[in-house]
């Protein structure tokens, strides 16, 4: 399980309730959160918080542990043909 950590800025809403806004990568690109559409318990192999966020039309996976982020790597495809 690999994990690839990013800034991230956010919002602590009233309540405490913690809204991810944009994301830096490591290259120093940014991407705008458009919405957040889930949070919950990360269920999958990852640990953490996890958040369903809208990137441009993507739905991506965004994970929090304490005040640390990190998403799953890209995965590219390979043309085996």
């Amino acid at each position: 399980m690999e994990k690839v950590y990013v800034n991230v800025d956010y919002q602590v809403l009233v309540g405490g309730a913690i809204k991810p806004v944009r994301i830096y990568w490591h290259d120093g690109r940014a991407f705008d959160i458009r919405k957040t559409l889930h949070c919950c318990t990360s269920e999958d192999e990852y640990e953490g918080i996890r958040y369903t966020v809208l990137i441009g039309s993507a739905e991506k996976y965004l994970y929090r542990i304490g005040g640390k982020w990190y998403v799953e790597p890209i995965q590219t495809e390979v043309d085996t043909t």
